[in-house]
């Protein structure tokens, strides 16, 4: 295929197609999401990203009540509602998704210097509030994700706001610019700035599996996998970059999401690492550790559910 300088669009019967030289993105209408993150022919997603608002239950959690106080957040993390899909290219902002029959007007020579594609959601908590993902994807198929929750009253307390991704098979490591170790808002005292290097996708061996693995304030992360579901790819190393954009992101990497590990009582009980399981969080919990008798987070830690909240970051 003979490739231009802008994107490629496919106006499919349910699903919205861009395509460059070394990239090809889908957005799924059905699934509410992006479905597949393919670059330089290898697969990034296993599972569309949604927005995710759990962690695993920390010892202190549990001694303050905290998980139970927050558990209509464990179903909204675990169950996804698109209620709505916008659609601009370029300058034409479409009035209604060009879906079978509309697609038909489209040839398979349509192309653009820009795309926008916003995704909302309802989550599952009474009171319901709404969270909007927008996809912008620019000519060199850079893709700028900005993520926005809206606050409302009467909400349980928060343990965290961000983005999940779920890839196909286990990091060999991840590189990152930001703070060292594992770091929290009430625990980056000691954290030095830098650039480090991950083995793996280490789990903290907790007696019970629980949160762990969050790096605060980061510039830049890349990750390194050397596999696909692929049994014809060769064995080779391959990497995806996300970069801050407006300000700098918290992140986890680890090979269970938060649900897994919220099912574990013991580490044995935790499956063989086959995933990476990426969050990209724009608030972050607290995770106190005062004591394990009943002792909250310090307030300035807390996540506000009646406050917005918005953060961005840029893919590729």
């Amino acid at each position: 295929m003979a490739y231009t300088n802008n994107l490629q669009i496919i106006y499919g019967d349910a699903t919205l197609g861009i395509t460059g030289k070394n990239f090809h993105y889908l957005f799924s209408y059905e699934r509410g999401g992006l479905e597949s993150l393919n670059i330089n022919n290898k697969e990034w997603l296993y599972r569309v990203p949604t927005p995710t608002f759990w962690r695993a239950t920390t010892d202190n959690d549990r001694g303050n009540g905290f998980n139970l106080k927050a558990s209509q957040w464990l179903g909204a993390d675990m169950f996804t509602k698109c209620t709505k899909i916008e659609l601009k290219v370029d300058d034409r902002q479409f009035d209604e998704l060009p879906i079978a029959p509309i697609n038909n007007q489209f040839s398979n020579h349509e192309y653009a210097d820009h795309v926008q594609i916003a995704f909302w959601y309802q989550t599952l908590t009474n009171p319901a509030t709404d969270v909007k993902i927008i996809y912008n994807i620019d000519n060199t198929g850079c893709i700028n994700i900005v993520m926005h929750y809206f606050g409302k009253k009467g909400l349980p307390p928060l343990p965290v706001i961000g983005m999940r991704f779920i890839m196909p098979t286990a990091a060999t490591g991840f590189d990152y610019e930001g703070l060292s170790g594992e770091t929290y808002p009430d625990r980056i005292a000691g954290a030095k700035e830098g650039k480090f290097h991950v083995d793996g996708l280490p789990v903290t061996k907790y007696l019970v599996p629980q949160e762990n693995g969050m790096h605060m304030q980061t510039k830049t992360l890349k990750i390194t996998r050397s596999s696909t579901l692929n049994n014809a790819d060769q064995e080779s190393e391959f990497s995806l970059k996300l970069k801050q954009d407006k300000q700098p992101f918290n992140f986890s990497c680890l090979p269970y999401t938060a649900e897994e590990l919220e099912n574990a009582t013991h580490l044995e009980e935790l499956p063989l690492p086959r995933r990476t399981v990426l969050v990209i969080a724009g608030a972050v919990r607290g995770v106190g550790g005062i004591d394990s008798w009943g002792a909250d987070v310090e307030k300035q830690y807390h996540i506000n559910p009646e406050k917005d909240y918005e953060f961005s970051f840029n893919l590729n």
